[in-house]
């Protein structure tokens, strides 16, 4: 999770400035907070995170005690493919995530049926991967989404219009994402980058269904 700083400094004549750092992991502005409040001027103190809501430096660390032991720092990796001679639609995700100091990943997949091109796939992969964070247990932080299908974070992100094929997957993805609380970080990557979701969802055309949690023994 990463925040930026914003404290109000006093001078010895009184006078007040507010000073902004740049955005920093938690653990990292918790330690400068420390060094700034030692100087003994600082007025107030908040932290900011990316839904720009604000927390002093007890919530801070009050809730950073609670993620741990939820899923956090998450990074999720989606892709969809679609097969025009059998009409099925395979979809394939990963999520990296720390929970309790540790580093996981899933893999997972699924089959579809009554979609109609490799573009609705890339939606319908997309979703997946909400419902397999919903499941995880997944609410009120920061996610960072990757993926090759570049016009679904346009769309998503409201730079691109939205057209009535893909309209009631932005609307569905959009209400799941606010029933959940998440808040969306885009990161489009090129598709050599997203080799492990693209085989999920290859293996997935092909009948292969897979569901695998794994401890890591390193962070990606």
């Amino acid at each position: 999770m990463k925040v930026f700083m914003e404290w109000t400094y006093v001078t010895p004549k009184k006078q007040e400035i507010v000073w902004t750092s740049k955005e920093m992991e938690v653990e990292e502005a918790l330690s400068f907070a420390e060094d700034i409040e030692k100087t003994g001027r600082v007025k107030q103190l908040l932290f900011f995170d990316a839904r720009g809501v604000a927390w002093t430096k007890k919530e801070l660390i009050k809730l950073m005690k609670e993620i741990e032991t939820e899923p956090h720092d998450i990074v999720a990796y989606f892709d969809g493919g679609f097969d025009h001679e059998t009409k099925k639609a395979g979809v394939g995700v990963v999520i990296y995530y720390k929970q309790n100091g540790d580093p996981f990943r899933i893999r997972a997949n699924a089959q579809l049926d009554e979609l109609q091109s490799n573009n609705e796939a890339e939606y319908a992969a997309f979703y997946f991967l909400l419902e397999q964070l919903e499941h995880l247990g997944v609410h009120h932080l920061p996610v960072v989404f990757r993926g090759d299908a570049h016009v679904v974070f346009h769309q998503l992100s409201d730079e691109w219009p939205v057209f009535s094929d893909e309209g009631r997957w932005v609307e569905r993805i959009e209400q799941k994402m606010k029933k959940l609380c998440i808040s969306p970080i885009y990161e489009p990557i090129r598709r050599k980058q997203n080799g492990e979701a693209d085989q999920l969802a290859t293996q997935a055309l092909h009948g292969t269904i897979i569901t695998s949690t794994m401890r890591l023994e390193r962070e990606r």
